[in-house]
């Protein structure tokens, strides 16, 4: 079998820090073949192609670029183009921003792609079940790419909390603030306050980590935001304070903003703390993600927005290290999902003959658990449905049903 195409729709922040180099480290490795990438104008895409670290990584590697470099216009639908031009059952990788995500997603599927999508998968359980439904129909592979599951401590915590070591969790806190100059790069025009916030972009993170440890369902949400104007006068929720009730009355609260400063160490600061209790006993699981052990104080400003002299890096996301050979290696929880859910799709296509054999191990998959599906985590469109409802109704509660049709409702 050759390798799989590949083809990234999107040329931002996330496709530069993460999807673009672990796809060039999957072709490296012989997993997939022809790589394109499409944005929506060719300055995101000479970014990449400029790019210091990616260029240092991976010598001698390059993408197709729609539209074309030399191009000065602008391209809302050439998506459709590239991927109508994949041969069937290829990989489309979806990185856009959250509104978008439907289409581009649906339109890979009704070419017969396979797709792999940054989270969140859609912004309501009405989408997320139509495109379950047409990935089953055509025994096509959508996989979410909620990195975080990849840690080794999630994968840690999920084995010892199912296996009863912590009882059960009872009271949570978890926060993930990005650096401030988020404001500053292409989320001012695209996560405002009608079309996203800062709960649904970062803080279905640990709403989804919660599940994919402990296995219980989130049954309410209140998200209360505070609106702030990004430099371009646009307006955003950039602040949310977020509270997740769960099915056995589990409480989670979230706190998620752009609003880390700059001239902080490390690139954002992120933890979570869960409180359990079994056998008269209290069971405390806690991640202090923002601190990884590391301190470094350089001679001279390192280059990129928020970066400073004195930092405290994380091993654990991206990294690239020399192992050798020319170029660099990535390595973090960040390449190894993308990797996972890759190969995953280069699995079905040389295993699975028949749509039912197809069918069959995409069944398998959504049991296992480990990558998030449409068809094992549409409770995160449902906290994101229910979290959108709440921040613009001023952070009223909204409760999830899950019995009968999936909705959401006021409480």
């Amino acid at each position: 079998m050759a390798p799989l195409q590949a083809a990234l729709i999107g040329g931002g922040m996330i496709a530069h820090d993460q999807i673009l180099p672990s796809l060039y480290q999957l072709q490296r490795q012989g997993v997939i073949g022809e790589i394109s990438v499409c944005a929506t104008e060719a300055r995101f895409l000479k970014s990449l192609l400029d790019s210091e670290n990616i260029s240092k990584a991976f010598p001698g590697q390059s993408f197709r670029p729609f539209p074309n470099l030399s191009d000065t216009g602008v391209y809302l639908d050439l998506y459709k183009q590239v991927i109508a031009g994949l041969p069937p059952r290829n990989i489309v990788a979806v990185a856009v921003p959250d509104q978008l995500h439907y289409a581009v997603i649906m339109e890979a599927l009704r070419h017969d792609q396979h797709v792999l999508t940054v989270k969140p998968l859609v912004l309501t359980a009405a989408e997320a079940a139509e495109i379950e439904q047409e990935a089953s129909r055509r025994g096509l592979l959508v996989g979410i790419e909620y990195h975080k599951r990849f840690d080794d401590r999630s994968l840690m915590a999920r084995r010892r909390y199912r296996e009863g070591w912590f009882g059960e969790f009872r009271l949570g806190t978890a926060c993930l603030l990005e650096k401030w100059y988020y404001r500053h790069s292409n989320f001012q025009n695209w996560c405002t306050v009608e079309n996203s916030d800062a709960f649904t972009y970062i803080g279905c993170h640990y709403v989804d980590l919660v599940h994919f440890i402990t296995g219980l369902l989130p049954v309410s949400v209140s998200v209360y935001g505070i609106k702030d104007r990004y430099p371009n006068g646009n307006e955003g929720f950039l602040w949310t304070d977020a509270r997740v009730l769960w099915n056995n009355g589990a409480s989670l609260n979230v706190q998620n903003a752009l609003g880390f400063p700059d001239d902080a160490p490390g690139s954002n600061t992120q933890g979570m703390v869960l409180y359990c209790s079994g056998q008269q006993k209290g069971g405390l699981l806690a991640h202090s993600d923002q601190y990884r052990g590391l301190e470094y104080s350089y001679v001279r400003p390192p280059e990129g927005p928020g970066a400073t002299v004195y930092a405290e890096p994380s091993p654990d996301y991206f990294q690239y290290v020399d192992l050798g050979g020319g170029g660099l290696v990535p390595v973090g929880y960040g390449y190894r999902s993308v990797d996972f859910i890759i190969r995953a799709a280069v699995r079905l296509e040389s295993q699975a003959g028949t749509l039912e054999e197809r069918r069959q191990m995409l069944r398998q998959f959504d049991e296992e658990g480990v990558m998030a599906t449409p068809a094992n985590s549409r409770y995160n469109e449902l906290v994101i449905e229910a979290g959108r409802l709440s921040i613009l109704n001023g952070g009223r509660e909204v409760r999830i049903q899950y019995e009968g049709e999936p909705a959401v409702a006021l409480a």
